[in-house]
């Protein structure tokens, strides 16, 4: 295996491990899913994998989502008595859309790693 294979396959498992450890608290952890969203994404690029549009939507999307939720929790948040209704909400959607599709991405691209070269039937 040489150096590029093997640090992308660090990095995506660091990155996929970091995304996991971010989503046990939402808020405070968006500042652990950024990065390992980006770091997996790193992997995917060094390592050529297939999945790399995937992971590399995912960290648009995740950073899209958490400037959402910081903004929105540093104006006050939204519903209740902020004057602000429940479809600000909808700001932070691309936060959890990102996760799951960075998760996917994440897994498929350390699975690509463990299958090996693609075998030709003949």
């Amino acid at each position: 295996m040489n150096a590029h294979a093997r640090w992308a396959r660090i990095f995506i498992l660091a990155g996929l491990v970091i995304m996991i450890l971010g989503a046990l608290d939402p808020l405070e952890g968006s500042l652990l899913v950024a990065p390992g969203v980006a770091l997996a994404a790193l992997g995917a690029f060094l390592g050529k994998t297939r999945h790399r549009l995937e992971l590399y939507r995912a960290f648009v999307l995740v950073v899209l989502g958490v400037g959402a939720l910081w903004g929105l929790s540093v104006a006050g948040g939204f519903g209740g008595d902020t004057g602000r209704s429940l479809w600000w909400g909808l700001l932070i959607l691309p936060y959890p859309l990102g996760w799951v599709l960075g998760m996917i991405g994440a897994v498929r691209g350390i699975m690509d790693f463990f299958r090996g070269p693609a075998r030709s039937l003949s």
